[in-house]
């Protein structure tokens, strides 16, 4: 089953729970049969690669997926973290906005 979600990409989250937690970026990918996004500078492992014709081997460092549950956006006004919710405007149109602030987005 994939889950409609709020968040996409180029958002800009602050991570809520994990080991990670406190930490902000902005959203690289998005997966949503997993529930889970990429975020840049977040849950940052190194993988040992073996050589190839294309690449050279050694260590690299990647960011890794976290469930959508621990990332949560960012209010540009204070930068603390906020709610999203949709709200239907006046001309019918659909929209994103904040619910810590009331702020329409994107």
């Amino acid at each position: 089953m994939i889950n409609k979600m709020k968040l996409t990409k180029g958002y800009k989250v602050v991570v809520i729970a994990g080991k990670d937690k406190g930490k902000t970026g902005e959203i690289v990918k998005v997966l949503p049969k997993q529930n889970k996004v990429v975020v840049s500078g977040v849950n940052v492992v190194k993988r040992h690669t073996k050589p190839s014709k294309t690449t050279q081997g050694g260590i690299v460092t990647k960011n890794m997926p976290i469930h959508i549950s621990n990332v949560s956006y960012v209010d540009t006004k204070d930068n603390k973290p906020s709610k999203l919710g949709y709200k239907i405007l006046e001309n019918g149109e659909k929209k994103k906005f904040l619910k810590r602030s009331g702020e329409v987005i994107g």
